[in-house]
């Protein structure tokens, strides 16, 4: 059995799940999410509130799917009631970011301003010139634009300049030797 596909969602107080056949759909707090589980995995809710991911039998798929399975909809109930956040940091001179609306803007040391639009359901707030978040209800969504942001500008081993997630260690790259 999967260690973690057998461990039960708890689903708090204020988030309601319904379960269609394949179809998970969960309403919090914070917004609605939805998602289709694959095949063979069923989802049932317990008499205590819970809810419960099961699998058929022990073939390949269905053990890979099922511990899958139980995250991404754990994530969901999470995701509805605390919602999901990345925090990026600016390194390097000059470069900065500004809030424009709900879009930003970067100076990233290209001759022209980057703008990055918000797409539905995530939201950016600026802490300092150097430092911002992306915020939404949806893991994966937010992982992506953070990850689309970072890649405007990777971080550069050997200055250390660029995008980087808030904690990230850059391993630094010695230069050439001078004669």
């Amino acid at each position: 059995m999967s260690r973690i596909g057998r461990l039960p969602i708890t689903v708090p107080s204020g988030v309601e799940v319904t379960l269609a056949g394949q179809a998970v759909t969960v309403k919090g707090p914070k917004g609605t999410l939805e998602h289709t589980v694959a095949e063979p995995i069923e989802i049932t809710r317990a008499e205590d509130g819970t809810l419960q991911v099961t699998r058929p039998n022990d073939e390949r798929t269905n053990r890979a799917l099922h511990g899958l399975s139980r995250t991404l909809v754990a994530n969901m109930v999470q995701g509805v009631t605390e919602g999901y956040t990345k925090v990026l940091e600016i390194v390097g001179t000059g470069y900065r970011v500004v809030a424009k609306g709900s879009d930003l803007e970067f100076a990233l040391g290209f001759s022209h301003p980057v703008l990055v639009r918000a797409p539905d359901g995530i939201s950016f707030a600026v802490e300092s010139p150097t430092r911002f978040s992306v915020s939404g209800v949806d893991k994966q969504k937010v992982g992506e634009v953070a990850a689309n942001i970072r890649k405007l500008r990777k971080p550069d081993p050997y200055k250390g300049k660029g995008l980087r997630y808030s904690g990230e260690h850059i391993r630094r790259k010695v230069g050439k030797a001078g004669k």
